[in-house]
């Protein structure tokens, strides 16, 4: 049985997920946004970022979203600021397929990782991520541009926010521009933890 299409980000208690500009997303906000996860011990070997490493829920969550995404699917954007900033070894060790108009051959990483390139649209890569997924889930990676686009096509099963106590003020919102009028929320799970809210929400179709 084919497995839920979700996502799971970080967003500013005003709504942003992402700076406005790309060079910006190692900046102080963007650092701040994504404290709870960087001291994780899940997220430090994932990236070969050393041993060690904070345990509990945090941890935890970090490491099911990896454990349940078996192919992702990112804007073009968010790949290109990946290629920079990624290790040789790309963190997601699964098939990605990259919505873009760009024609490239796959690229494939040490590790597990092989980005596709899709170039007829977010039903296409969504429908190649499913049947490479097979019965665990595919992530909507990001960015905010193609989160929105699932959104509001109807595409999303379930999504996860971690609400991190930081304002942005500007930048990238996770809903700016959402069809409200065709899509309803049914929470799932709301968890504290003492950096961030963990928030769950069935998608439906109001």
């Amino acid at each position: 049985m084919a497995g839920k299409v979700f996502f799971s980000v970080s967003m500013s208690l005003d709504g942003f997920i992402a700076p406005e500009f790309s060079e910006d997303l190692m900046g102080r906000q963007w650092m701040e946004l994504q404290q709870w996860i960087f001291p994780q011990r899940f997220f430090r070997e994932n990236l070969k970022l050393g041993k060690g490493g904070k345990e509990g829920r945090d941890n935890d969550i970090a490491r099911e979203t990896f454990e349940r995404t078996g192919a992702s699917v990112m804007g073009k954007r968010m790949f290109d600021a990946g290629e920079q900033m990624w290790p040789e070894e790309a963190p997601f060790h699964t098939p990605v397929f990259v919505v873009t108009h760009e024609k490239r051959d796959p690229w494939e990483r040490p590790g597990g990782t092989t980005f596709h390139f899709v170039n007829d649209g977010i039903e296409s890569a969504l429908d190649q991520a499913r049947e490479a997924a097979g019965d665990r889930d595919v992530r909507i990676a990001g960015g905010g541009a193609t989160i929105l686009e699932h959104v509001n096509a109807g595409l999303i099963d379930e999504f996860s926010i971690a609400l991190s106590p930081v304002l942005f003020g500007s930048g990238i919102r996770l809903f700016e521009g959402v069809d409200a009028g065709r899509v309803a929320l049914e929470q799932v799970r709301a968890e504290p933890s003492p950096k961030v809210a963990h928030l769950t929400y069935a998608v439906r179709e109001r």
